[in-house]
């Protein structure tokens, strides 16, 4: 929680900061300006190549700073936040995108996961839910019926289960942990049934649970998630 409220008054902040190097942004002439653009770039590809990501975030910022109105410089520090574990910092630099535009779909895939990550499920869930609007990717779609469950929000949750019981393609597969090294794969469609059977059991509704736990284990017989949950019923 105190990670969260920490972000939340970033994010109020972080806009100040920006604003108040505007001026100083404005009185650079166009080749001085260009000139260093050219530099900063060149220095951050070489960062990268050499894993340096310290010096890359470092040229990504004096970029961010000298062109505030081009996105996909704050994009590609998002990004390497993301890659780098650092999620309070990728959020922050997704959501300051979002504002400026609240289609751009890596923005919305950053926010998304890395709030899930800090426990901020109850913010992550618009960023998935409009993730699967924009692109009609299902798994945007199990992950926000998912988080709908966990937040106990159960009719939602539902019907996102439902609509992906009906719209998951053959060959859609979603993966599973089975220990610290081990994943196991099995059809979406049988994902979402062990989903619409984890949400009857919560309800206490232990028929209708039993019912989808044994037609997610019917199209995957192998799904050990599953046949746990399948045991609860009993």
């Amino acid at each position: 929680m105190k990670r969260v409220v920490v972000m939340l008054f970033l994010i109020v902040t972080s806009g100040t900061l920006l604003a108040q190097n505007a001026d100083s942004v404005a009185r650079l002439d166009p080749k001085t300006k260009n000139a260093l653009n050219v530099l900063d770039q060149a220095a951050y590809q070489l960062a990268m190549r050499y894993s340096d990501m310290d010096m890359a975030k470092s040229k990504l910022y004096d970029l961010i700073v000298r062109n505030p109105e081009n996105m996909r410089f704050q994009e590609a520090l998002g990004s390497l936040y993301f890659e780098m574990g650092q999620s309070t910092s990728a959020a922050l630099v997704a959501m300051d995108i979002l504002e400026v535009n609240d289609k751009s779909v890596g923005a919305l895939e950053i926010a998304a996961y890395s709030l899930e990550q800090l426990g901020a499920l109850d913010r992550a869930l618009p960023h998935f839910e409009s993730l699967h609007l924009l692109t009609g990717d299902n798994f945007s779609l199990y992950k926000s019926g998912y988080l709908q469950y966990s937040l106990k929000r159960y009719a939602e949750a539902l019907n996102s289960a439902n609509m992906l019981i009906k719209n998951a393609k053959a060959d859609e597969k979603i993966g599973f942990p089975k220990s610290q090294t081990e994943t196991q794969e099995v059809s979406m469609k049988a994902a979402a049934l062990n989903l619409k059977g984890m949400i009857y059991l919560d309800q206490g509704s232990k028929a209708e649970a039993k019912v989808a736990f044994e037609e997610a284990i019917q199209l995957d017989p192998n799904f050990d998630l599953a046949k746990e949950n399948l045991k609860k019923t009993m």
